[in-house]
């Protein structure tokens, strides 16, 4: 992988919405520039923001439903504390699913680093949605819970 391209979309802790039109528009420009799709739009990598690095069952329904026409794909995820997953997926002929081993070299530049690029980049694109927006929501939907009861069952920290 040479190159990470973030895509406009709105985060919390546990969920993802990406902005349709910015992903359609980051396809364009890739074919527009004679890329195709297998150059650039097979690799997931997200962050989980707890310890554990494996899918989780949002995870698989989003990457089958997301890359499972694609002939292959790779699913990356980087928890907390720096623990990886990967998975190769392999949709054409018969199929196959392999983990993949993960090397970080974290203290080597490398061409193209640049820190203070790659957080403008995170703060034009990614907008961080309220925790208790969710969890109030969450709480209503399936208990019939009050924002009060709902933020004395659940902890969202903030770091």
């Amino acid at each position: 992988m040479r190159d990470v391209v973030l895509v406009r979309q709105a985060c919390s802790s546990v969920t993802v919405a990406f902005d349709d039109a910015a992903v359609a528009d980051y396809f364009d420009e890739q074919a527009d520039a004679g890329l195709s799709p297998q150059q650039f739009g097979r690799v997931w990598f997200h962050t989980h923001p707890g310890s554990s690095p494996h899918p989780s069952g949002t995870d698989e329904a989003t990457f089958a439903r997301v890359f499972g026409p694609a002939d292959w794909a790779v699913m990356a995820i980087l928890a907390r504390g720096g623990r990886w997953y990967a998975r190769l997926g392999v949709h054409a002929g018969p199929g196959a699913t392999r983990r993949l081993p993960v090397r970080v070299a974290w203290n080597e530049p490398f061409a193209g680093s640049d820190h203070a690029a790659w957080l403008k980049e995170y703060e034009t694109c990614v907008e961080q949605e309220d925790e208790w927006d969710e969890v109030d929501a969450f709480g209503e939907r399936l208990f019939g819970l009050d924002l009060g009861v709902a933020r004395s069952l659940w902890s969202c920290p903030t770091d």
